[in-house]
């Protein structure tokens, strides 16, 4: 831009000026706007050299752009300066409004400092306002929006060199240099946050892109699992409701998906699981438990929830995995049956005998501390006796006044040899008579028949509830409560009637004959002396009755 006649400055100039200016907004990437400002300097403003020095993250400046002299450009461009050096340039030599002017003469102070330069040739100068080539002209750039009228902060700094006209610019240079920096500035910063922008874009694209493929990789997952999938609502009215099924759940239930959307897990699970299933509802929470099918069996399945969240703050859904464990638990309850019942007969063995013998009566240590200490709380004996629902003693005179203790009833046997009329747990012992002679004569696999038969033949003679047990051998045991004397000796006699009838084994008709002994379970026994108590009680029987008689009952 011609300086000589300023004050009437040139219409092309002016054009020329306002198509650069033009042109740094339209370029369409930060890159070509940073050389489109270089090259404007050069074209329009009239220098021979222009270079932009961009701020980086860390504060330093590199050069970005370069225009007007291919050789310096190939050896600065990329360079970095350090902030503490561009801040010193821009605080020395003249200020000529937001512009620096470093004249010649101070300007060798900077040989040696790090912000990348070049350095031209050229005769001294003749004139006062000629431009010497050692003279540095700077004009910073700051992000628009400042406070107040003052400036933002530092965004770059245009390095210009050279004037074509050779002499130091006027008021009208400055002013056009000044003014370019900051529309420079601003066409910068567009073009930052366009470029910004950009890039958010890819990368909002590109995580929609793989939350779309998790999205999708997470239903072919749940939709296709080999095991049951649920998601439930998780809090609110509607806790637990079932939002969404795989087809493997649906298969395992026998039911379809839009009926599973009816229900939560509580209406499906069996009832006396409903607390476990409660325990559970919550991130990470495991149970077993029965669900219901279509056709109103139950099916035993492992639930394991996590907690996953619709969005960072939205709706949080419990993600349910049903496994299916039917054929494990079948061999578990098998498993414990083995363990508590008898390989020949099925019926409980003796260490299941036991302890449901001494699951009904308390040991006569703890019976005896909750004796003492009711003594001493009512001033007066207290008996246990048998209640209806817990642990009874007798608090008053007669036995018509009970009470509960540790939930637990209190077992009471008859008293004497006549039948007062209370009723206790009856413990039959029964023994086989010429049980022997079969095995000898026969051989095991008739006794083992024998030993079925009568198994058999006793579970269908006792009430429901009732326990048959065979303790070994050729002995069994019965568990009958709510029984009195008369009672019991009835039992006795109805269950070795049924045993004496002829038995079919290994093709021939054999008959035993059966010994019963009648003792009474009550609190302060041992299960072991109970059934020692009945035992014995079965040996008096089994020698009362004349030898050739056994057999026949």
């Amino acid at each position: 831009m011609e300086t000589e006649s300023e004050p009437y400055v040139r219409l092309d100039s002016l054009r020329q000026l306002h198509q650069v200016m033009a042109d740094m907004n339209t370029a369409r990437s930060l890159a070509d706007t940073l050389q489109t400002v270089a090259n404007g300097v050069v074209d329009a403003l009239g220098y021979e050299i222009a270079c932009v020095n961009l701020v980086r993250h860390d504060g330093d400046l590199v050069v970005a752009a370069f225009a007007g002299n291919s050789a310096a450009e190939s050896l600065i461009t990329g360079r970095v300066g350090s902030r503490a050096s561009w801040e010193r340039r821009l605080t020395m030599g003249e200020a000529w409004g937001d512009l620096r002017f470093i004249p010649h003469t101070e300007g060798w102070v900077l040989a040696e400092d790090d912000v990348p330069q070049w350095y031209t040739d050229g005769p001294a100068p003749r004139f006062e306002d000629e431009w010497h080539p050692a003279d540095r002209l700077y004009a910073p750039m700051y992000t628009p929006g400042g406070q107040g009228g003052t400036c933002g902060e530092l965004l770059g700094v245009l390095s210009v060199d050279r004037p074509r006209n050779g002499r130091r610019p006027g008021a009208w240079g400055r002013e056009a240099l000044q003014m370019y920096a900051f529309q420079a500035a601003i066409a910068i910063s567009n073009a930052r946050l366009r470029a910004n922008m950009q890039r958010a874009l890819v990368r909002l694209e590109r995580d929609q892109q793989a939350l779309r493929a998790s999205e999708e990789s997470f239903r072919q997952a749940f939709e296709y699992a080999p095991s049951g999938m649920a998601i439930a609502e998780m809090g609110g009215d509607q806790h637990g409701r079932i939002l969404r099924t795989n087809d493997a759940l649906c298969r395992l239930l026998g039911r379809p998906a839009a009926a599973m959307r009816r229900y939560s897990f509580s209406d499906l699970v069996h009832p006396e699981d409903v607390s476990t299933l409660l325990r559970t509802s919550a991130e990470g929470g495991r149970a077993e438990l029965r669900l219901a099918r279509r056709d109103g069996s139950y099916v035993w399945v492992s639930l394991r929830n996590s907690v996953v969240a619709d969005a960072a703050d939205g709706p949080r859904f419990l993600l349910t995995h049903v496994e299916d464990i039917e054929e494990r638990k079948r061999r578990e309850l098998q498993l414990a049956h083995r363990a508590s019942h008898d390989s020949l007969t099925g019926l409980p063995n003796s260490a299941e005998l036991r302890a449901r013998l001494s699951g009904r009566i308390c040991r006569r240590a703890a019976l005896a501390g909750a004796v003492d200490t009711l003594d001493a709380a009512y001033g007066h004996p207290v008996h246990p006796v048998h209640t209806a629902d817990g642990h009874g003693f007798d608090f008053a005179s007669g036995p018509e006044t009970y009470d509960t203790f540790d939930h637990h009833v209190h077992v009471v046997a008859p008293a004497g040899d006549r039948d007062d009329g209370t009723k206790g747990l009856a413990v039959l012992f029964c023994d086989l008579d010429g049980f022997k002679s079969i095995n000898d004569r026969f051989g095991h696999n008739a006794g083992d028949a024998v030993l079925i038969e009568v198994a058999r033949r006793l579970s269908r003679a006792v009430r429901d509830g009732d326990t048959v047990a065979r303790l070994g051998g050729d002995e069994f045991v019965i568990l009958a409560d709510g029984l009195g004397k008369a009672d019991a000796q009835d039992l006795a006699v109805r269950l070795r009637g049924e045993i004496i009838q002829p038995i079919q084994a290994e093709g021939r008709a054999v008959r035993v004959g059966a010994s019963f002994g009648i003792g009474w379970a009550h609190c302060g026994m041992t299960a072991d002396e109970v059934l020692k108590s009945a035992d014995e009680r079965m040996y008096v029987e089994k020698r009362s009755r004349p030898k050739q008689h056994r057999r026949a009952g």
